[in-house]
C-alpha cells in the first residue's frame, strides 16, 4: 500500500497498515565519506578499503556508517509520515540488522503501529515503525518513531 500524496494526515494513518515507499536510495561514496566525516567517525571499517579487504575482517569492503543508513530509510519515509508532523516526538528500538556497502540500494517501509491523543485539537501522536530492506530484499534497517501529525480541518 502506498500513501504518498494528500492522504497523510493523522486521520489518514490506521493501526496495522503497512507502507511501500515509492522512493529507492543508492549509497554513494560521498553519502558514506561526507556524512561520516563531518560527525568526526574516523573507523577504518568505514574509509581503509585495503584493510578491509586484506585483514580478514568480517565484511570484505569498507561498510555505509549506521548513521548514514537511518538516515536515508528514514527519510525515504518521510513524503508519507512527515508531510504534516508539526514535531518530532522520539525514535527508538533502532536496529542496524545487516551491513550496507557503497552501491546498494534501500527502500523503505513503515507500519502504523499506534495513534494516540496528544490532548492536541488540532493534532495527534502517530507511532511508526520503519523498516530498511536492499536491493536483495535483505532488512538493514529497523527503528521506531512517535510523531505529532496535524489533523485534518482548519487550524
Amino acid at each position: 500500500m502506498s500513501l504518498t500524496g494528500p492522504g497523510n494526515y493523522y486521520e489518514d494513518f490506521t493501526i496495522g497498515d503497512v507502507y511501500r515507499h515509492a522512493r529507492g536510495k543508492t549509497i554513494m561514496e560521498y553519502d558514506n565519506v561526507a556524512t561520516t566525516l563531518q560527525v568526526m567517525n574516523t573507523a577504518e571499517g568505514h574509509f581503509n578499503e585495503d584493510l578491509m579487504s586484506k585483514s580478514g575482517a568480517i565484511f570484505p569492503h569498507r561498510v555505509n556508517f549506521g548513521g548514514v543508513t537511518i538516515a536515508t530509510v528514514v527519510g525515504l519515509s518521510m513524503q508519507d509520515t512527515g508531510e504534516n508532523a508539526l514535531r518530532e516526538l522520539g525514535m527508538d528500538k533502532i536496529r542496524l540488522k545487516s551491513p550496507v556497502f557503497h552501491g546498494d540500494t534501500l527502500y523503505a517501509y513503515t507500519e502504523v503501529l499506534a495513534k494516540d491523543d496528544s490532548g492536541q485539537k488540532d493534532a495527534g501522536v502517530v507511532h511508526f515503525k520503519h523498516y530498511g530492506l536492499n536491493q536483495d530484499g535483505k532488512e538493514v534497517f529497523e527503528g521506531e518513531r512517535r510523531v505529532l501529525i496535524r489533523k485534518r480541518g482548519p487550524r
